[in-house]
């Protein structure tokens, strides 16, 4: 199913300092070929898994990692909490959309230049998946975010760099959307409480469910 119509064009809006939102930022085709990329860093060796915490609760998001595997709550070469293998490449045309995000959040070509991202995060949500207020702290640098909607819409939630209360923001990102933040919000608590199943668009050739990419810079290098 497409997504409705908008009654109103959607404008990119700062949700905090150092935090923007730029809605529909991916082209159809674009979007498209960033799905088919995830289904092939799906696949083993290093495949997508549903995350196990150290409190022994597993994650109802599906994720895989390149460049740098994510363990809670640390950083390594290889998938240890799936088969043990090394995990796959971070691409240099994935730094270079993450370099395009960047100015394009920014407004500024200089700040996307300077953006050096090394790992990268996807996450897949079927329709009951859910994230809770979380900050991204596992990095040894404050580079900033970037976070790209696929498929179907989510709330967003962007709260405070203090605590996983109140004050936050819930937005509708849509398929193609482009978040970034950094600066005074890059330890900012987000999390996603909801998925609108059913509102992806078709022609991306994602059928059900969310994919979202996000590219960090670790600090450990490469």
């Amino acid at each position: 199913m497409n997504q409705p119509s908008q009654l109103f064009p959607r404008t990119r809006c700062t949700l905090a300092e150092g935090a923007v939102h730029v809605p529909d930022w991916l082209t159809i085709d674009e979007q498209r070929h960033l799905v088919d990329a995830c289904r092939q860093w799906a696949k083993p060796p290093a495949p997508m898994r549903a995350t196990r915490l150290p409190n022994g609760g597993v994650m109802s998001v599906k994720s895989v990692c390149l460049g740098w595997h994510w363990v809670p709550y640390r950083y390594t070469r290889f998938a240890e909490d799936t088969d043990g293998a090394p995990v796959d490449p971070f691409p240099d045309w994935l730094a270079e959309l993450g370099q395009r995000a960047v100015s394009a959040a920014y407004e500024n070509p200089a700040d996307g230049s300077a953006y050096e991202p090394d790992a990268a995060l996807i996450n897949f949500y079927d329709g009951d998946a859910r994230l809770g207020l979380h900050q991204d702290q596992e990095e040894r640098t404050n580079a900033p975010v970037v976070s790209i909607s696929l498929g179907d819409s989510a709330i967003f939630r962007f709260g405070n760099t203090q605590t996983r209360g109140r004050p936050y923001r819930d937005i509708e990102l849509h398929s193609g959307d482009l978040v970034v933040f950094g600066g005074p919000s890059r330890y900012a608590y987000h999390g996603v409480p909801k998925i609108l199943p059913g509102t992806g668009p078709a022609a991306i050739g994602l059928t059900r469910g969310r994919l979202n990419v996000t590219l960090r810079v670790t600090g450990l290098g490469r």
